[in-house]
């Protein structure tokens, strides 16, 4: 009975030196090309997406149509980050990003010009001069990133990408690949909830709306969606995540919204194309370059309009989006209409604005974008008023 018992533990503990190896390998990062075979449609979708190309290594970066900093050579640069929509900024030898540039006629040093903007082709200024500006955005644009949280003090790059100082953690892969949301390995790990998505598009305390330079800072959706009446909603009701934005949409606001939706369609707007995003959803987040006085480069998550003549849409100073009592927040008509009627005032806005859904109809319907609330009834965050 004995040796049976001894021969039974034995077999046991085989057992797990085999099977627990077995689902720690399972667990290893395998890249997004594993994925393919079993899932190509959802690889292609995101392979043409923005989020594999949040950080580029400079031998691919080398051969996109991505151009250079004055005075800067790819055999300066290790990663570039970004390039595919918005901007592109650039990580230099050391893993610190370039902040600082050469004119091209005498090797003089520029503070700045360092960002390349693709929706205007112009330079810009990113912490212009600024000297060791580390790279530590890993968490939002790399897949496995680990961070460097003692990078101080413990003497060592083991854990800076590459043995690069200005690399403030390690990374699977660059960009996020299917792997950052799904799990590594086969593990498939699913979380679809609107938190998921804003544990990267988000800024700050959710609680505010952060602001800046009259737009809405950029990778905060998930705060707006929180200060929006689609608060409750997951990001994949309307979204297919795996698609890049512009042709991402599953549901449209018809679906949700068809009454509005069936009269908005009676009315001249209506008529010439018009779309609900169009004023529900203005250019008013800047990521890059602002594209006009109200046009930013992002189109927001608030959805909700102010309609008042007076409306605010920023606390004093312009540091956060005005929340009300409830925390909702909402866009004021200079962004909602003035991309269309920049020869028009507020008070002709807020004129035209009233049951704009169904004004050449004749209906009586309010409209469900105004918020109705008053300049006063505004604070800066859902928390304590800020």
């Amino acid at each position: 009975m004995l040796v049976k018992n001894w021969i039974g533990a034995a077999v046991v503990a085989l057992l797990c030196l085999v099977i627990i190896p077995a689902a720690q390998a399972q667990a290893q990062y395998m890249g997004s090309e594993s994925c393919f075979n079993c899932h190509p449609t959802e690889f292609n979708d995101w392979k043409v997406s923005g989020h594999p190309y949040k950080l580029v290594p400079v031998d691919d970066a080398s051969v996109r149509p991505i151009p250079l900093p004055s005075g800067i050579r790819f055999n300066d640069v290790t990663y570039v980050i970004g390039g595919y929509k918005w901007k592109s900024r650039y990580v230099d030898t050391e893993g610190y990003i370039i902040t600082t540039v050469f004119s091209e006629e005498d090797g003089s040093a520029i503070p700045g010009m360092n960002q390349y903007n693709n929706f205007t082709g112009e330079w810009s200024n990113y912490h212009a001069g600024e000297l060791n500006k580390p790279y530590n955005c890993g968490s939002c644009h790399t897949t496995g990133w680990v961070a460097d949280e003692d990078w101080e003090t413990d003497g060592t790059l083991e854990d800076n990408q590459d043995g690069l100082p200005g690399m403030h953690g390690t990374f699977e892969f660059g960009g996020i690949h299917c792997e950052e949301c799904h799990g590594p390995g086969n593990t498939m790990a699913v979380d679809d909830s609107a938190a998921a998505c804003g544990s990267c598009h988000f800024r700050g305390d959710i609680a505010t709306i952060p602001a800046s330079g009259g737009f809405i800072r950029h990778h905060e959706q998930y705060n707006e969606q929180l200060a929006s009446p689609h608060q409750n909603f997951r990001c994949v009701t309307c979204h297919n995540p795996h698609k890049r934005a512009e042709f991402s949409i599953v549901r449209t606001c018809s679906d949700c919204h068809p009454s509005q939706a069936a009269s908005y369609a009676m009315t001249s707007m209506g008529a010439v194309g018009v779309t609900c995003e169009d004023c529900h959803m203005p250019y008013a987040s800047k990521s890059a370059q602002a594209l006009g006085p109200y046009k930013g480069d992002v189109r927001t998550h608030l959805f909700s309009i102010n309609s008042a003549k007076n409306g605010e849409m920023f606390t004093e100073g312009g540091g956060f989006v005005l929340l009300d009592a409830e925390g909702q927040g909402a866009v004021t008509l200079d962004f909602a209409c003035m991309d269309c009627h920049p020869n028009r005032n507020m008070n002709w806005l807020a004129k035209n604005a009233k049951d704009f859904h169904d004004q050449d109809a004749g209906g009586k319907t309010a409209p469900v974008y105004a918020t109705g609330s008053k300049p006063s009834d505004f604070r800066g965050s859902r928390k304590n008023g800020g």
